[in-house]
């Protein structure tokens, strides 16, 4: 329970919108944008609206699970450990 509440928690750490009647000379900006700047979607709408709006930068806070979920760390020993599993056992597929 702890553990959802937690990822709960750092999901929503930022205020969440749905946006309805987009105008499509407005969607198609966003989309064209998005792809020119190999950008989400809701980053590039965020960026507006932050324009928009006069104000810059992100919420500050973190929007990943890392906290509960750990990240990826270069470890030199796991890779080689790892690395035996990407091999090929060509008497098994006989």
């Amino acid at each position: 329970m702890l553990l959802a509440f937690v990822a709960y928690n750092a999901y929503n750490r930022c205020m969440q919108y749905t946006i309805r009647n987009v105008p499509d000379t407005l969607d198609e900006a966003l989309r064209r944008a998005a792809r020119e700047q190999g950008k989400s979607l809701n980053e590039v709408a965020i960026e507006a609206l932050a324009r928009g709006a006069g104000v810059t930068g992100e919420c500050g806070r973190q929007r990943d699970l890392s906290d509960i979920a750990g990240t990826w760390r270069k470890d030199p020993a796991f890779d080689e450990a790892r690395a035996a599993q990407d091999t090929v056992d060509e008497g098994m597929w006989r």
